[in-house]
Order: structure tokens, then C-alpha cells, then sequence
């Protein structure tokens, strides 16, 4: 049985792009690498699939929050979502005081 109907009798479908656009999963792949890793790949034995699963929930809370990125000026995206909100809430205020 091929692997992609495995996967299709699983109920998992693929996220193929299209043939010879090697740009279709290019930050998918990235992601993944990096995972692989920095997560995945620091490990020399893991105890079990509980103990892989629960490690990757942090380093995805790691990701989306506490990384620093180059693109949001080597700050955080808990920094830069949290400096939205308070000059939001600041705007709101000066809005309501007229």
C-alpha cells in the first residue's frame, strides 16, 4: 500500500503543493527542522510518546510566545502583542476622555 493512502485510511491527508514549486512548504519545513532540532534531536532517547508529547506543547508555547525574532526587532511576540494591547488600551482611554 502506498504511503499516501496509508495515511488517507488513517484519516490523515497530506499538505502537498504543487509539482516542482519548491516554495510550497518552504516555512512549514523550516518550522520543522527547527523543532527536529532544537527539540527533538537534543534528546539521546526519549521515555515515550507522553513524555515527546508534553515537551513538544512547550516548545511550541516557546515558539509563539518567548523566541526573540529579528523581524519584531529581537523582541518576543509576548512583547510586542503585549505593547499592542497597552497602546491600544491607551488609545481607547484618550478616546473616551473627550
Amino acid at each position: 500500500m502506498a504511503y499516501t493512502d496509508r495515511l488517507i485510511d488513517a484519516g490523515i491527508y497530506p499538505s502537498v503543493g504543487t509539482v516542482g514549486d519548491s516554495y510550497d512548504n518552504a516555512l512549514a519545513e523550516t518550522v520543522n527542522g527547527l523543532y527536529k532540532t532544537e527539540l527533538i534531536y537534543s534528546q539521546p532517547a526519549w521515555a515515550g510518546l507522553t513524555e515527546v508529547e508534553f515537551a513538544t506543547m512547550s516548545w511550541v508555547h516557546w515558539w509563539n510566545t518567548g523566541r526573540l525574532h529579528e523581524g519584531l526587532g529581537h523582541r518576543t511576540p509576548a512583547e510586542v502583542e503585549a505593547e499592542h494591547f497597552e497602546t491600544s488600551t491607551q488609545q481607547v482611554d484618550t478616546l473616551t476622555a473627550v
